[in-house]
């Protein structure tokens, strides 16, 4: 082999090696950057649960009151729903990682699916507890369990509705073009970063609101 040929050679491992450094240097500033927007949001709700934890604390009775004229069965199921999602959320990051792209599909379609649902029922918990008198207008009965119960609790169905949206226009639609594989699933795993917090998030709220 040549001189010639040999530097060449160096050059594109060198070229090549350069890439992949600073390919590896992007990514690491992207899961920073999520981690860092993450910990935000665990400020906003930190203050939104403790606000009402204060309330809980210091109005028990309005809070056993609220409980037993809604009930929390509606709640549970919901629950359920959500856990299911991120277990499908799971086994949708595994399949892209051992590129299966179609059981990628799949599977986020299914969580697409449940956190709508999840979004649904909780639209239906707020029309019942708005019949027992759980309203924002000054004066209703439990106005001022829902100045406490509703930011909490709609802040989090926001972020499970973008969440759905995320699916379906960042990682579901992708991947029906071609995107992603074994090599290529940072947005799949962002994605999934983001739905655990939200999962993590209402697991809080449900042992806070509805247990405590």
């Amino acid at each position: 082999m040549s001189e010639v040929s040999i530097q060449h050679t160096d050059v594109s491992v060198s070229q090549a090696a350069a890439r992949a450094k600073a390919k590896a240097l992007r990514v690491s500033n992207y899961k920073f950057a999520m981690w860092l927007y993450l910990a935000s949001e665990v400020v906003i709700f930190g203050t939104l649960i403790a606000a009402y934890a204060v309330f809980r604390y210091n109005n028990p009775e309005v809070v056993h009151e609220v409980h037993k004229e809604a009930g929390v069965l509606l709640v549970a199921i919901n629950t359920f729903l959500l856990l299911m999602s991120s277990w499908c959320m799971v086994m949708g990051l595994r399949d892209i990682q051992m590129g299966n792209r179609q059981g990628l599909i799949r599977w986020i379609a299914a969580t697409a699916v449940l956190g709508t649902v999840f979004i649904a029922l909780q639209a239906v918990e707020y029309s019942v507890l708005s019949a027992a008198g759980v309203l924002m207008t000054p004066g209703a009965e439990f106005h001022a369990f829902a100045a406490h119960f509703y930011p909490p609790t709609f802040f989090h169905g926001l972020h499970v509705f973008v969440g759905v949206l995320w699916a379906v226009i960042w990682v579901i639609i992708p991947a029906m073009r071609g995107s992603y594989g074994p090599g290529d699933y940072l947005g799949v795993e962002f994605f999934g970063l983001y739905w655990h917090f939200v999962d993590v998030v209402w697991i809080v709220l449900f042992t806070v609101i509805y247990l405590w």
